[in-house]
């Protein structure tokens, strides 16, 4: 047996989650950077966001774009800072500053793509959108214009892919100035492509669903739910505000290739029923696995 010493400790779980999510945010920033320099930047495309308007400055100015990245993206560092929170802004300042490292090392890699606009603004979109939604999954931002977005989401019923979509079609007016309007209508396609992909790497891929149901028979809907999906369900009580009748609302979350045979289910059992379907970004605990349908 090996003797054991007093000053030796395992490493903290929740320092090792820190460490491997800031590892993710550093991975999105390279894969976002070479989608910039293989992709968008060699064809003329630009991206969205403080990245943009850099890339806008660098055809310009000529100026270093890893060095504008950094500079153009402190105030909306700060103010990750002061109204997001501290984790969030060290992990954007780790992700800019990968990032402008990355658009620096990446600058003089040859394009894996040239002449095809179509696949140029697919390919490049879904590189950078994987790359920034990476980073957003893990508590970082790699653009200025994803901070305020982050933000936004908190106070407006909006997602924050949908946000970052909307703030950079101003963006696009600049890139328009410099890229001309096909420069900026193929830079808006990628940046589309982008937000899409954004989405689908923050919220998740699992694509599971939330049913409510209030039905007139929520023992057989819920004990049928069990038998043919494998899945459980909640009830919360529910009062109807024109009849005051009450009522058991049923919860169940289920997976995306369940949701049709959800939905057979509900029509067979009570197709009076209401029901309510939300998208879940995560599902995690219990016993959310997949099962057999019959």
């Amino acid at each position: 047996m090996k003797p054991t010493h007093e000053n030796e400790h395992p490493v903290k779980p929740a320092i090792l989650k820190k460490i491997l999510r800031a590892l993710a945010v550093i991975v999105g920033s390279f894969i976002t950077a070479y989608g910039l320099e293989t992709v968008l930047i060699p064809n003329n495309v630009s991206d969205g966001g403080v990245t943009g308007l850099s890339i806008v400055g660098y055809e310009l100015f000529e100026l270093p774009l890893g060095v504008l990245i950094a500079v153009l993206n402190i105030p909306f560092v700060f103010l990750g800072y002061k109204q997001i929170g501290k984790s969030f802004a060290i992990n954007s300042i780790l992700g800019i500053a990968s990032l402008a490292i990355g658009t620096s090392v990446m600058h003089h890699l040859s394009p894996i793509i040239e002449g095809d606009t179509l696949l140029i603004t697919v390919v490049g979109g879904i590189i950078i959108g994987f790359g920034m939604g990476l980073a957003l999954r893990n508590g970082g931002a790699l653009d200025g214009i994803d901070m305020l977005a982050v933000l936004l989401s908190r106070k407006l019923p909006f997602g924050t892919s949908d946000l970052i979509l909307f703030l950079n079609l101003f963006v696009f007016i600049v890139v328009s100035s410099v890229f001309g309007l096909q420069g900026a209508i193929l830079s808006g396609i990628a940046y589309y492509i982008a937000s899409k992909v954004i989405h689908i790497v923050e919220e998740g891929l699992s694509g599971a669903k939330t049913f409510k149901i209030i039905t007139r028979q929520p023992e057989i809907m819920v004990e049928t739910i069990r038998d043919r999906l494998g899945r459980g369900a909640t009830y919360n009580i529910v009062q109807g505000g024109y009849s005051n009748e009450s009522f058991k609302e049923i919860t169940c979350v289920v997976n995306r290739l369940e949701e049709s045979k959800m939905k057979e289910i509900i029509q067979n059992i009570d197709p009076n029923s209401f029901i309510m379907v939300y998208d879940v970004a995560e599902v995690k605990g219990g016993s959310f696995k997949k099962h057999d349908i019959h």
